[in-house]
């Protein structure tokens, strides 16, 4: 690690390879904690490049535990998180709606490290018991379409750096490679970041794979369409910029997305959106996202029709339904 350090301290860049090999040897505790503080604080100075992130995410869906989900033409709805803006649990109750329309959600995530609640938080505190074994989450996927993948039961190579990650609780380039290790490698992907530059990142890792995918980035620092200002999405045929009012909402004031103070805090939110109680605010928040979530598996649909194909999810309690069956199978 040292020889390591060094050059990243030379301000010079480390190889695809050289990537993948150092994150293999910290998988395999080779390092101690002040040499992983050190090497992650790097990436916190500076922007971490193609090669870097491509060598780092190689080397975790190697040594992931695979998931066969082929027989599913699934969606992952995952952002970075990071953004520091705290807000409700946004993506995750966008799952649950895209879920409630009948399309195959596996979700992938994890707790919070920089914010109040992450996903995992959240379905914990509804009493979802975490699994990696593929016949319960097929069995999720088939009855209730969804699936949660709690990133601990299938990255043991993360439980290297668990400790040193929650004592810096900031975000690092794991927050950054967390939406693109998948251990089901599902077929479409539903992304947000916390700025330009890994939308971008992702973008170029992405567009070269057969998969569909949607990246996006709100301009106001949201890793997600949060609908404060306009949003940048990028897709295989380029990026676009769109704003609220383009889609037919106005702008939603910050304080209006805001997740709580608590794990609790979210979860009461969560449930009341969920149970069709949400502020106009939210429930355009998470509809937004659910409607564009739709277009990336079928680039055919307008977003009038997704955009009603979520509303129906939602304001049907087709959502609920889905998180009620999802936490009821063992």
């Amino acid at each position: 690690m040292k020889e390591i350090l060094n050059k990243l301290y030379n301000h010079e860049r480390l190889s695809k390879s050289e990537a993948k090999q150092v994150l293999k040897d910290i998988a395999a505790e080779k390092f101690n904690e002040t040499h992983l503080a050190s090497f992650m604080t790097v990436f916190m100075m500076r922007p971490i490049s193609v090669d870097e992130l491509a060598g780092f995410r190689d080397a975790l869906k190697e040594l992931a535990i695979k998931i066969d989900f082929s027989d599913f033409n699934t969606i992952d709805i995952v952002g970075t998180g990071g953004d520091g803006k705290n807000t409700f649990n946004i993506s995750t109750i966008t799952s649950f709606i895209v879920a409630g329309t009948g399309q195959k959600v596996a979700k992938h995530g994890n707790y919070s490290l920089s914010s109040q609640s992450g996903s995992s938080d959240m379905l914990e505190s509804f009493g979802y018991e975490f699994t990696n074994d593929e016949s319960i989450l097929k069995n999720q996927l088939e009855k209730a379409n969804i699936c949660f993948l709690h990133a601990p039961k299938f990255h043991p190579a993360m439980k290297a750096v668990g400790p040193t990650r929650k004592a810096l609780a900031l975000k690092t380039f794991f927050n950054i490679l967390g939406p693109l290790v998948n251990p089901s490698s599902p077929k479409n992907h539903f992304l947000g970041t916390y700025n330009l530059e890994v939308a971008r990142l992702y973008h170029y890792i992405l567009q070269d794979e057969n998969c569909n995918y949607g990246i996006v980035h709100a301009l106001d620092g949201y890793d997600e369409i949060s609908l404060t200002s306009a949003f940048k999405i990028f897709r295989k045929t380029g990026e676009i910029m769109i704003s609220p009012e383009e889609l037919g909402f106005r702008k939603v004031p910050q304080t209006a997305i805001f997740g709580g103070n608590s794990v609790a805090d979210a979860a009461k939110i969560f449930k009341t959106i969920l149970d069709g109680n949400g502020t106009e605010a939210q429930n355009n928040v998470v509809l937004t996202n659910a409607a564009f979530a739709l277009q990336i598996v079928d680039e055919t649909k307008t977003f009038e029709t997704a955009l009603e194909e979520a509303k129906n999810s939602l304001f049907g309690l087709k959502a609920k339904s889905t998180l009620d069956k999802l936490v009821s199978i063992r």
